[in-house]
């Protein structure tokens, strides 16, 4: 029986291209389905590696033409330009008495000063200057036709839609103020602060997804098990409303919680994910119509509304089933598309470990971590924004106001993210996946190991152990300003002798 590619019509919008999660297989595209339809049949051939049963097709002159002209608009990975510039010899020069004085007086001060400045570095990035043009023009024409500028308007969201629509801006214009009009019509905003997704726990055991650690660059991994993935259980724990909204708010928290806790672990601007989508024994009879309503749902609202978010997909386990999935794919993506998709067979581990360290890969895909403690891999949520260190970080930003100017976390929107109670997010993450209360017996349910009261004190010591060690790396640093001062003083002392 032929295959009807009309009947995966939710491939159509691909924007950002995935099956259920944003971070997945829709998230890897930028243009509109109109847009789509135009390229379509002008695409470079995608071959599918080595034990799914692949086969090459050298393009046309005509195909290779297209090709390399569309290449041209492939934008470079988001935070291209936003590496760190290498740090420069400072000349060492003699500090004044009143400077002396006043490190002498208030030496934690000095260092929280310049410490405070270089976490607000890491966290916009550095900026492209040829971009940064672009996006004050864009900026002051939305202000200039009479759309008042918010907490939206910085300089990273901006530049996104911006990539997205290759910098055409009335293009970009036109998306951006549909975004903003969805967010309050939606109630993105309420979501953010108040949804509570308490099925989260029985979703993930009959569709496999999660973040799981970070790529070499620092990027957040995201993983799904599509050949697990049990649509009919699924609609069973949960509704398309409910789940629509739980995946806006990972989006949320993703942008403002993930993307700057793997800036600060990396000590740079990261802006994208890492994704791997297992598609083993995946085939057209997993797209009944509740699964392609869903999907086209949630590839609408990433497409529309979160562009510009990853980095490089991987399709692993690519079978003979999935090959004639993707036949039907990949004719309504465009070259720039194609780029950040890596469709492999069984032989994928090589690649994997070019970019995932093994201890950031689960068992199942080849890697070595299990997170046996947390129920398996998936529910881990493992990575630096449930690293206490990391996170205290991020909580003292937010308590004392030291925000992004632009992008990147913005202390109300991280505060949001969790309900207004980020104090509860040191190792957890927002979805709670302990054992529940037995509520006859009063205790924790099939588990063992202290009880509550214990694991509060457990964890006010540890953020009590954490904030010592911050203190003392501050002494330590101001100690060793006030010995660069005395040495400055010594040697001018010698100069005055002679």
């Amino acid at each position: 029986m032929a295959f009807d590619a009309r009947k995966i019509h939710c491939f159509t919008v691909p924007a950002s291209f995935s099956f259920i999660h944003c971070s997945a297989f829709f998230s890897v595209a930028s243009h509109s389905s109109v847009d789509m339809q135009k390229s379509k049949g002008l695409l470079q051939e995608i071959v599918i590696a080595a034990g799914a049963g692949g086969t090459r097709r050298s393009p046309t002159s005509k195909e290779a033409q297209v090709a390399k002209q569309k290449a041209k608009s492939i934008h470079p990975p988001i935070e291209f330009h936003w590496h760190l510039p290498p740090p420069k010899e400072k000349k060492r020069s003699f500090v004044s008495k009143d400077s002396f004085k006043a490190i002498l007086t208030n030496p934690l001060d000095s260092f929280r000063s310049k410490k405070s400045q270089s976490m607000k570095t890491i966290l916009e990035g550095v900026r492209n200057p040829k971009d940064e043009q672009i996006v004050d023009s864009f900026r002051e024409l939305l202000s200039l036709e009479g759309h008042a500028t918010g907490k939206h308007y910085d300089y990273h969201t901006l530049l996104r839609f911006l990539r997205t629509r290759d910098f055409n801006q009335n293009r970009a214009k036109e998306m951006f103020l549909n975004y903003l009009k969805w967010r309050e019509e939606f109630g993105v905003d309420a979501i953010a602060k108040e949804f509570k997704f308490e099925e989260y726990r029985e979703v993930k055991e009959c569709y496999p997804h999660g973040f799981h650690g970070v790529d070499k660059y620092g990027r957040p991994v995201y993983i799904e098990r599509l050949g697990m993935v049990d649509i009919d259980m699924l609609l069973q724990k949960t509704t398309i409303e409910r789940y629509v909204k739980y995946h806006v708010s990972e989006q949320e928290k993703t942008l403002h919680w993930r993307f700057p806790a793997c800036s600060l672990a990396a000590k740079k601007h990261i802006a994208s994910t890492t994704s791997i989508l297992d598609v083993k024994n995946v085939g057209t009879s997993n797209f009944s119509k509740p699964a392609r309503y869903l999907f086209l749902e949630i590839q609408k609202i990433d497409s529309n509304y979160y562009p510009e978010t990853l980095n490089r997909l991987y399709i692993v386990n690519a079978g003979s089933g999935f090959k004639v999935l993707w036949t039907a794919i990949k004719a309504f993506l465009e070259p720039r598309t194609l780029a950040k998709i890596k469709v492999l067979g069984s032989n994928y581990l090589s690649s994997l470990l070019e970019v995932i360290d093994p201890s950031n890969l689960p068992t199942f895909l080849g890697g070595s971590c299990t997170c046996y403690d947390s129920g398996g891999c998936l529910f881990s949520d493992k990575g630096p924004w449930n690293d206490p260190e990391i996170t205290q970080m991020l909580h003292t930003m937010i308590a004392t106001g030291e925000e992004c100017e632009d992008g990147g976390m913005r202390g109300q929107e991280a505060e949001d993210a969790y309900g207004g109670d980020t104090d509860n997010l040191q190792v957890k993450d927002v979805y709670d996946v302990t054992p529940a209360t037995d509520e006859t017996s009063g205790g924790l349910a099939e588990t063992e190991g202290p009880d509550r009261p214990s694991m509060q004190k457990i964890r006010a010591f540890e953020d009590l152990l954490t904030e010592a060690k911050i203190k003392i790396a501050t002494l330590e640093a101001a100690l060793e300003d006030t010995k660069l001062v005395l040495r400055g003083l010594s040697q001018h002392l010698e100069e005055l002798k002679r």
